[in-house]
């Protein structure tokens, strides 16, 4: 086998590249294994010819579809023991493996502390700008998970979104609150937070990341009555930030989150950058699938499984029944996941027994 190396200049990464010559640039190293060069093969031996990760996705996002190959990525969080240093590197490459997905996605764990002064839309002209000391022991774990993975698949870092990280700050409910009784003030320190993401994103971008998973939050059906609230005052720093991200990287996820709640409408986000979409599967009253989601968006879709369902249980025999026909009616761009993190303790063999039915659908 032919192993094609590349040494690709960040500052090459501009809107001037079509995305195509991007792609073709990176016809990349085969898939190797943590201790060398080698063929990465899949655990299943119906599985005939290894599959070089990087090219999967890269293929997938240029072409808009699969090409023989169903890729996957389920993101879990790893505990209070895995959140920093080594620790969390060697977790984040130790369940890379063990369930052989397709990509190498770093959890974000420098969520923005809790401000008590912040009690008045008018607080938040007082929001301190967080900079890149404040990212250190984050900036880490991406460095080294570039280094020791990026021959094995494309790594993308997790990043909420500025609305998220005045959730954070505020709290939610607050914040929400603020943004109806007074959302220019809360604007002033919209400005800050947006500002103090993007300098965690470029340094991240500077250390090699194929891109990100940019989580975003704010449009669900139940926050804001008046919808301009949402396009006049939170999507803005959700454009802000992932338009800076989309000229420089070409791998980038947009995660509609359904954490606090769900959506009833998604065309708010149609124009959002990305190239795949993950996104619930639970729109408003309906249930909707991937097929719908991938001609909605006009890209390839991360999901399909829903991540309280029999994925994050502990029988196999139901979590096939339930993937069958998602597999045998996904759209042709086409990534199985979830439509978020899996929640609570999950058997990282039931994973990868998705990952592996995924991985040998069309085999």
């Amino acid at each position: 086998m032919n192993y094609c190396y590349f040494n690709l200049n960040i500052k090459m990464l501009t809107k001037n590249i079509q995305r195509r010559d991007f792609v073709k640039s990176l016809g990349i190293i085969s898939a190797m294994s943590l201790g060398g060069i080698s063929t990465f093969s899949l655990a299943s031996c119906k599985q005939k010819t290894a599959v070089n990760k990087r090219d999967a996705i890269l293929s997938l996002i240029e072409n808009g579809k699969n090409n023989g190959y169903i890729p996957s990525g389920f993101f879990v969080h790893f505990g209070e023991k895995y959140k920093f240093n080594d620790a969390a590197v060697d977790r984040h490459l130790e369940y890379f493996k063990a369930i052989d997905m397709d990509f190498i996605k770093i959890q974000y764990e420098a969520e923005f502390p809790h401000l008590e002064q912040i009690k008045r839309p008018e607080d938040w002209k007082d929001m301190p700008l967080y900079g890149k000391e404040f990212y250190e022991k984050q900036l880490y774990i991406v460095k080294e998970l570039v280094k020791k993975g990026k021959n094995l698949a494309p790594v993308i870092a997790t990043l909420y979104s500025p609305f998220m990280s005045a959730g954070h700050t505020a709290g939610g409910d607050l914040l929400t609150e603020h943004m109806k009784e007074d959302p220019e003030s809360v604007k002033k320190g919209m400005e800050i937070i947006a500002e103090s993401t993007l300098l965690f994103a470029k340094e991240c971008i500077k250390a090699g990341v194929d891109g990100f998973l940019t989580s975003t939050q704010g449009g669900e059906a139940s926050r804001f009555a008046d919808k301009s609230i949402f396009t006049s005052y939170v999507k803005p720093y959700d454009l802000q930030v992932m338009n800076v991200i989309n000229e420089s990287c070409h791998v980038n996820v947009l995660h509609i989150c359904d954490y606090v709640s769900g959506y009833d409408d998604y065309l708010p986000f149609v124009d959002y950058p990305g190239q795949i979409v993950n996104c619930s599967m639970q729109l408003g009253d309906k249930t909707i699938d991937p097929k719908y989601v991938y001609d909605l968006f006009k890209r390839p879709v991360l999901g399909g499984l829903e991540k309280k369902g029999a994925i994050s249980g502990k029988s196999d025999e139901r979590m096939k029944a339930e993937l069958a026909p998602v597999l045998k009616n996904a759209p042709e761009g086409f990534i199985l996941g979830a439509e978020c993190a899996l929640l609570g303790e999950i058997d990282w063999k039931l994973v990868r027994s998705a990952v592996d039915m995924a991985h040998n659908f069309n085999s």
